[in-house]
C-alpha cells in the first residue's frame, strides 16, 4: 500500500484524505462544506473523476480517478487559431506534460484556498490541514467497492450521524 508520496498518475484511481491539523475542524460551520465543495469543482473536477466523497468536520475522504487527458481550460479549441502544423507544442497533442507533479499541485491549490479563506473567516492563522494530503493507489476492483463502502460509512463510524444514509455532505445520496 502506497501513500502520502504516491505520485499521481493520469488514468489511475486514488483514496485521497486528510485531517485538520492537531485534531482542528475543517469545517466549523455548514457554509464551509459548500464552499469546499464549489473550491472542489473549480480546482479538482477539470482533472479528475469523483467516484466517492465525504466531509466530515475535522476530516474528508476522496475516492477519485486522475482523468487521462484532464479538462484544462483555455485549451479546449485550438483549432480556430489557425496555427497550422509548422507549430510543435510539445505535450500539447497528448498533454505528456501534464506531470504528476501538476495534478498534485491541483489539490495543493485547493487546500490552499480552502485553507485562506478560513482562516480570513475565523481569524486565525497557519496551516488547517495536516502537512501533506494522504492518496494510495486503488489497484484492485475489490478496493474500489470496499472504499465506496467505507467512505459512506465514516460519518457513521465516527459519531457524526447515526444514519450514514442521510449524512449531507457524502455523494452517497447521488449513487443509491
Amino acid at each position: 500500500m502506497m501513500t502520502k508520496e504516491t505520485p499521481l498518475l493520469n488514468g489511475h484511481y486514488y483514496h485521497i484524505y486528510n485531517r485538520g491539523n492537531n485534531g482542528e475542524n475543517l469545517f466549523p460551520e455548514e457554509r464551509n462544506y459548500r464552499h469546499f465543495l464549489k473550491l472542489y469543482i473549480r480546482y479538482i473536477y477539470p482533472i479528475a473523476d469523483t467516484y466517492a466523497y465525504c466531509l466530515m468536520k475535522n476530516h474528508f475522504h476522496l475516492l477519485v480517478r486522475i482523468n487521462p487527458k484532464p479538462d484544462l481550460p483555455g485549451f479546449k479549441n485550438l483549432e480556430g487559431l489557425n496555427l497550422g502544423r509548422e507549430l510543435n507544442l510539445p505535450g500539447l497533442q497528448d498533454l505528456e506534460g501534464f506531470t504528476s507533479r501538476n495534478y498534485s499541485q491541483s489539490f495543493s491549490n485547493l487546500f490552499n484556498a480552502y485553507t485562506k479563506a478560513i482562516n480570513k473567516a475565523y481569524d486565525r492563522s497557519g496551516s488547517l490541514f495536516e502537512k501533506n494530503f494522504n492518496r494510495i493507489l486503488i489497484d484492485t476492483d475489490r478496493y474500489f467497492i470496499h472504499l465506496i463502502s467505507y467512505i459512506h460509512r465514516n460519518p457513521q463510524k465516527h459519531g457524526f450521524t447515526n444514519n450514514f444514509r442521510t449524512y449531507p455532505y457524502s455523494s452517497y445520496q447521488t449513487i443509491r
